[in-house]
């Protein structure tokens, strides 16, 4: 059953589907997909919660928020062996990275529960006394991505609940398994059911119906650029609000006076995280001329030593990608790169023998491609790595900006004056100094440009799931407002 809908599995009405192990190219698992019949059921269903759970205290919103994060906190082992088995990422990235990190949001979330605040009451205008209410939007529509199922489901959810609203997502139909865990998790914490509703199906029938229909009050996305454009188009036809995290191309700028050893670590770990599977992945490097050969040897011998293999085995660095189509799109790339006078200082091919059933590529670092071809202004999306040098500081920043994405960006210098430059005009929703990927629940995450906009996580992303209301309390108790003469007055004027 892959439908969680009025706080219960369900079978879906829809097609189909068989889900494939990517790391063995094996059936892990056939799919009954939900229909438009299932979405409309969960959106009733989360109608109907809404009445109850919007009018919840902030401190009981808070309290069940709490209990979810030690339900999830308790099937810890569970979720990230699921999260393993359906993306081909490394245990150690499940379950160093992807549960702790949910847990820790939705720790923050019951927090910030209590925090939904506004504007101290005043009299900004004469004889009345103004407020704010910060109130729930209503039923939100969300569309979570394949790469971080968990994660990202957190992060649609965990604001949304937390503000008052209720939710209908959608998970991607590749990996539905620990964003069911999670509903499940939600129910088991006793958050009532309707609140959290799950649909699994493909984009076109099920996730369309979802952000078309008229009793969603608000769509939130992640996933590409190009999606992002549609779910506009057709959240517009009923003025809906709509959130967007959508594709990056992030730049990792090293300067001349960078630690090189720290840099090359970070190019690695950075350029590979979830198999380069990630929107704030750094793709493009750019480094200072007088480094640029030392960093870019140093990079390659570091991918070359990385361990790529069986995800559920600790010792594994690299998992696979999520598909085969996926790898070989990726395989694509670099092999447009080639053919254009594009060198491969590491990688470059997926591995055969026993992996070649698998959905796997090898580390990649790629030198020598120019700066407007495809490698590196389009998004890869996988453990691929282009390097590229400049000279003066103007033009580092320059080449980092030079993409239609800010997401995410990292510069690297041990001078102030660089650091500060960098942070300022980078064009990007985060910029890390001497360091790329980390995150933490209290700071937000988006971005700019075609990145989309709006935030994740953070209270700044409370600003997405409310409304607010501007309240006014006359203290005038005439019967005819002074502003009123404006439109009419109650005694003739006086003749001239």
């Amino acid at each position: 059953m892959h439908q969680f809908i009025d706080g219960e599995y369900r079978d879906g009405n829809g097609e189909e589907a068989q889900r494939i192990n990517p790391a063995t190219g094996e059936v892990a698992e056939t799919i009954r997909h939900a229909n438009t019949d299932d979405v409309d059921a969960a959106i009733a269903s989360a109608r109907r919660a809404f009445t109850e759970w919007s009018r919840r205290t902030p401190g009981e919103r808070s309290d069940a928020i709490h209990r979810l994060a030690g339900e999830l906190d308790k099937r810890a082992i569970e979720l990230a062996a699921v999260e393993t088995s359906q993306t081909g990422k490394s245990i150690r990235m499940s379950s160093g990275f992807d549960v702790p990190g949910t847990v820790d949001n939705a720790s923050f979330y019951a927090g910030a529960a209590r925090q939904l605040r506004g504007l101290a009451a005043g009299e900004y205008g004469a004889g009345g006394t103004s407020m704010i209410r910060r109130e729930p939007i209503g039923v939100i529509g969300s569309i979570s991505p394949w790469n971080y199922p968990l994660q990202m489901a957190g992060w649609k959810i965990l604001p949304a609940i937390a503000a008052g609203n209720t939710i209908v997502l959608k998970p991607s139909e590749l990996t539905p398994g620990t964003t069911l865990l999670f509903a499940e998790a939600a129910r088991d914490a006793g958050i009532p059911p309707g609140v959290i509703n799950i649909v699994t199906g493909p984009g076109k029938g099920v996730g369309e119906h979802l952000v078309k229909h008229p009793g969603v009050a608000m769509t939130s996305f992640t996933g590409s650029t190009a999606v992002g454009r549609r779910i506009m188009e057709l959240a517009s036809q009923t003025a809906k609000r709509v959130h967007l995290e959508l594709g990056g191309k992030a730049p990792f700028l090293v300067f001349d006076d960078a630690d090189l050893e720290a840099a090359a670590h970070g190019a690695v770990a950075a350029s590979t995280i979830n198999g380069g599977q990630d929107c704030t992945a750094a793709t493009r490097a750019y480094i200072q001329r007088p480094m640029f050969e030392a960093f870019t040897a140093r990079v390659a011998e570091l991918m070359d030593q990385m361990i790529v293999g069986d995800p559920a085995k600790d010792c594994t660095d690299l998992g696979s990608l999520i598909t085969h189509a996926h790898r070989d799109k990726v395989a694509g790339f670099v092999e447009s790169a080639r053919g254009y006078g594009a060198r491969i200082l590491a990688g470059g091919e997926a591995p055969g023998g026993k992996m070649a059933a698998g959905a796997f590529y090898r580390p990649t670092l790629v030198v020598d491609a120019a700066q407007d071809s495809p490698i590196v202004q389009e998004e890869i999306f996988g453990p691929v790595l282009t390097a590229l040098p400049f000279d003066s500081d103007d033009e580092g920043i320059r080449l980092a900006n030079d993409t239609p994405y800010g997401l995410a960006a990292s510069a690297w210098t041990n001078d102030l004056g660089r650091s500060l430059r960098a942070s300022k005009e980078i064009q990007a929703g985060c910029v890390w100094i001497n360091d790329h990927i980390p995150i933490v629940s209290e700071m937000p995450h988006g971005g700019y440009k075609d990145s989309g906009f709006g935030k994740d996580m953070s209270a700044y992303s409370l600003e997405e799931y409310t409304n607010i209301k501007h309240v006014v309390f006359s203290q005038d108790r005439s019967s005819h407002k002074g502003w009123q003469n404006t439109v009419f007055r109650t005694t003739p004027p006086s003749s001239a």
